[in-house]
């Protein structure tokens, strides 16, 4: 089994949080995540309505892990998962929380467009 990377606080950079939740799959796992105390990876092989495969949802994983946004501890054949926001807001104060709500904002806005196009669509 190989060993889980979770860099220190020290080598964690702006530049790769942003990289790691640049994707919106791993935005949403993050977002999941932040508002929980912990899950393990199948908890999320379905995120907004969309199936994930377990191969992809392991890299999503490694790459919020990489970043050192969440911490993973295996538990049994299972992965346990809980995010490092209280180290981070340490490191870069503030940051987690305007991403998480331009995440928010930019959710709701995709939302509001697909409605209108299904009203379109209807009638």
């Amino acid at each position: 089994m190989r060993p889980l990377i979770h860099p220190s606080i020290e080598d964690i950079t702006v530049e790769g949080i942003l990289h790691a939740l640049s994707d919106p799959v791993r935005a949403a796992i993050y977002a999941e995540l932040a508002i929980s105390s912990g899950a393990t990876c199948s908890n999320f092989l379905k995120i907004s309505d969309r199936d994930i495969p377990k191969s992809t949802l392991s890299q999503h994983f490694r790459a919020l892990r990489e970043a050192g946004l969440i911490r993973s501890e295996r538990q049994g054949v299972e992965m346990r998962n809980t995010t490092r926001c209280a180290e981070i807001e340490q490191r870069f104060p503030g940051l987690l929380p305007a991403i998480m709500t331009a995440h928010q904002v930019q959710a709701a806005d995709r939302m509001r467009v697909a409605k209108r196009r299904q009203k379109a669509a209807a009638g």
